[in-house]
C-alpha cells in the first residue's frame, strides 16, 4: 500500500476537559493545539479536532447497520491498528472498565476481510471503532 496522509476529523464534544481525559489519558493520544471551544489530538497519526457543543445531546444513539452479526453504529470514527497495538489498547480499555458497544472480538473468520475489532462511545455519544487485520493488504479485500 501507498504511504497514507494523516486525516482530519472535527467532531463535537459537550465538554472539553471530559475529551482531554478520554482521548488524552485514557486512549493516549496527545494533545496540539486548543482554544477555548476547541483541541487537537493526535490519534495513531491523524489530527481528531473535539469541537466544544454547547447542549449536544450526548445520549444520542448512532444508527445501527449490521455487520456480519453487529449492529455497528452509525456514523462512527477510528484507526486501523496494527494487530499488537489493537490488542494493547483493547486490554487497556478492558482493564480501564470502559463499556463497549460492540466487544473486542474477530469477525469475518476464515474470509477475506478477517479483522479484529472493537466500538465504544467517547463522553459525548460519539462512536469509534478499532479494527486490526492479519494483513493490511485485505484492508479492501472483497
Amino acid at each position: 500500500m501507498p504511504d497514507l496522509r494523516p486525516f482530519h476529523l472535527a467532531f463535537p464534544v459537550h465538554d472539553l476537559a471530559a475529551a482531554r481525559a478520554f482521548y488524552g489519558d485514557l486512549l493516549g493520544c496527545p494533545e496540539g493545539r486548543s482554544a477555548d471551544t476547541w483541541v487537537d489530538f493526535n490519534l495513531y497519526g491523524h489530527q481528531i479536532v473535539a469541537h466544544l457543543s454547547p447542549g449536544l445531546d450526548t445520549s444520542r444513539r448512532a444508527h445501527g447497520n449490521v455487520v456480519d452479526g453487529d449492529d455497528v453504529p452509525v456514523p462512527h470514527f477510528g484507526v486501523v491498528l496494527e494487530r499488537g497495538d489493537w490488542d494493547a489498547l483493547a486490554s487497556r480499555l478492558t482493564a480501564a472498565g470502559l463499556s463497549f458497544i460492540i466487544q473486542p472480538h474477530v469477525r469475518f473468520v476464515g474470509e477475506p476481510g478477517e479483522q479484529a475489532t472493537m466500538f465504544f462511545v467517547d463522553p459525548s455519544g460519539n462512536a469509534l471503532e478499532f479494527k486490526a487485520f492479519a494483513s493490511l493488504e485485505s484492508l479492501f479485500a472483497r
